[in-house]
């Protein structure tokens, strides 16, 4: 017997889960700024969460083309521009990927609440 929660909703969860670990890592590279010698970190880019979550693919016929075996995108590079305290946080490069994730957390949200109305709505839970 298959699973009730379909796919999309645990990838959903998973890049939600992904998202606030996100932001939270971008938090505290902002609560830094000012500590001097503090190199900011990121995660590892989502892509590569759900490439380590897969496994290595494998053909099961030969008629199959094979996988990929390098991530399908890269992480970004960090400039190392560091104050004179050796701070190297870039308050500018920290504020814009906080807004780039709080808009992917606002998608992943819609997105799953739309997916789970139609998924109501097909199982007659629907409003209507």
């Amino acid at each position: 017997m298959e699973s009730l929660e379909p796919g999309l909703f645990a990838l959903a969860a998973r890049r939600l889960a992904w998202l606030d670990q996100r932001q939270t890592v971008l938090a505290r590279n902002v609560a830094n700024t000012d500590t001097p010698g503090y190199t900011p970190r990121d995660i590892a880019p989502f892509a590569a969460t759900l490439a380590d979550a897969a496994g290595t693919m494998r053909r099961t016929s030969p008629r199959q083309l094979p996988g990929r075996s390098e991530p399908p995108l890269a992480a970004r590079a960090r400039p190392d521009g560091r104050q004179p305290d050796g701070n190297a946080v870039s308050l500018d490069m920290q504020l814009r990927d906080i807004a780039d994730t709080t808009t992917n957390q606002q998608l992943v949200t819609s997105i799953y609440s739309k997916y789970l109305a139609m998924f109501q709505l097909a199982l007659g839970h629907g409003n209507g």
